[in-house]
């Protein structure tokens, strides 16, 4: 219940002074202090008002008395808390004159983000003795000199570089840097695929972002292409090179960036691409797709996603734009002819990728289930690298099927004497999924879909390996 206005005394109509108000009280109660006292409201709030007993209580004549009003309470306002950003790198590491010096030695155009490396590993808590670094190929000749930066600069005493071969973000291999003891993992040129939480030990991703002649880029695309909708995608180093460039088309073609969640916009991973890209709506020749990168190898997958869509490829190195081709038809009368083999399997070899995290253990458990229910027998084998001479040491699999890397199927199964399903086409096999003319899927590490032989697939989404 309310306060009964009529029965507080009326005080003096003076403000007090402001060092005396609650911090609590905003202007809209110093307003109505004008008219009524602090000390007098504070009085009435605490303690219910007693009416006079001095009155004569006819209630013929008098008014009933009004009831005592409950206690009211304000409700102490939290003072407002300053945002402070924990991950912004202090002046004191990026005015460094040493640092700065140290960073000097690397190249210019790439992006290793040394000073952001120095301050996570300086706030982490504890300080990490033992960092273990991991990166593609192309990038191990700079291994050696990040390593001396990181002891000079941080609490780490050893650097131990992972020497096996990591082709993408699938491999981060924290599995086997929590295994030789190191307290923190800093994987280089892949986005963030296997999440932080899922990861067993502490874990860095450094994207390398590397600088790209924009103008020139988008100069050779002008006069190449005379179209009007251009889709434009890369690799994840290149993606601030994706979005200039798209701010400059988008004034002469209808850009766009598509994206294949949960990767940034227009990223692609060799297994992964946006789809549906191409438009029957409009002129084959009036559509294309931009794609920034120093190889293929990415770019199939989108051509193997929109295989009627025309491909640009823009090689920031080398500063050439090219018209890519794919053989889709043939890839797809390959695949679909391994599918066919082994119809007649009676005995499947199941084969987990242990290079990083590659290999899915809830996915294997769906295979083998689904196996299982089809009354086909299998068996589990571990591999960091699938060769045919290693599955031909184990003659008793009619039929493989990898959970490692869909394109170890596209690209190499015609090489094996038996067929090697990805896990795809073991669900067309088995008809829980279905091959569309035109299409094939690259989409094992997409959100949305209903890809069940995928890592986002019903209950796939869990990559822990304690569960």
């Amino acid at each position: 219940m309310g306060i009964d206005l009529a029965s507080v005394p009326i005080a003096s109509t003076t403000r007090r002074p402001p060092s005396t108000v609650d911090d609590e009280i905003d202007s809209e109660m110093d307003d109505f202090s004008t008219h009524f006292s602090s000390s007098s409201i504070d009085t009435q709030i605490e303690t219910p008002v007693e009416t006079s007993t001095s009155q004569p209580s006819d209630s013929t004549t008098q008014p009933a008395a009004a009831p005592a009003a409950a206690p009211v309470r304000r409700r102490r306002r939290k003072p407002k808390k300053s945002f402070i950003n924990k991950n912004a790198i202090p002046d004191s590491i990026l005015t460094d004159p040493a640092i700065q010096s140290a960073i000097s030695t690397l190249p210019p155009s790439y992006n290793f983000e040394i000073p952001k490396t120095i301050h996570r590993l300086r706030c982490h808590s504890p300080p990490p003795s033992t960092v273990s670094l991991q990166m593609p190929e192309g990038l191990l000749m700079y291994s050696c000199l990040i390593s001396d930066i990181l002891t000079r600069f941080t609490s780490a005493t050893s650097v131990i570089i992972l020497g096996d071969v990591t082709y993408g973000a699938c491999c981060v291999d924290d599995l086997g840097a929590k295994a030789i003891e190191s307290d923190y993992l800093i994987h280089y040129g892949h986005s963030c695929l296997v999440p932080l939480t899922e990861t067993v030990l502490p874990t860095l991703y450094v994207f390398v972002e590397i600088t790209t002649d924009v103008r020139h880029l988008t100069s050779c695309f002008l006069s190449s292409f005379t179209g009007s909708h251009v889709h434009i995608m890369g690799t994840v180093q290149f993606r601030t090179a994706i979005i200039e460039s798209h701010t400059i088309l988008q004034n002469s073609y209808t850009a766009t960036i598509p994206q294949a969640k949960p990767l940034s916009p227009g990223e692609v991973l060799g297994c992964t691409s946006p789809k549906n890209l191409y438009s029957d709506n409009l002129p084959s020749s009036s559509q294309c797709m931009l794609f920034i990168a120093d190889g293929r190898f990415h770019l199939e997958a989108a051509m193997i996603a929109n295989p009627k869509l025309k491909a640009y490829r823009y090689d920031p190195y080398s500063k050439i734009l090219t018209v890519e081709g794919y053989a889709f038809e043939k890839m797809k009368g390959l695949r679909v002819e391994a599918i066919r083999k082994a119809r007649k399997a009676k005995v499947f070899g199941v084969i987990l990728g242990t290079l990083g995290r590659q290999g899915n253990p809830r996915i294997l458990r769906r295979v083998k289930n689904l196996l299982n229910e089809n009354g086909k027998e299998s068996f589990i084998v571990l591999l960091s690298e699938i060769m045919p001479q290693k599955l031909e040491m184990m003659p008793q699999a009619d039929a493989w099927v990898q959970i490692a890397c869909p394109r170890l199927s596209v690209d190499w199964g015609h090489f094996f004497k038996k067929p090697v399903l990805s896990t795809y086409e073991l669900y067309v096999l088995l008809g829980e999924a279905e091959m569309k003319e035109g299409e094939y899927p690259m989409d094992f590490y997409s959100k949305g879909d209903d890809n069940y032989w995928g890592n986002f697939g019903a209950d796939n989404d869990k990559r822990r390996y304690n569960d």
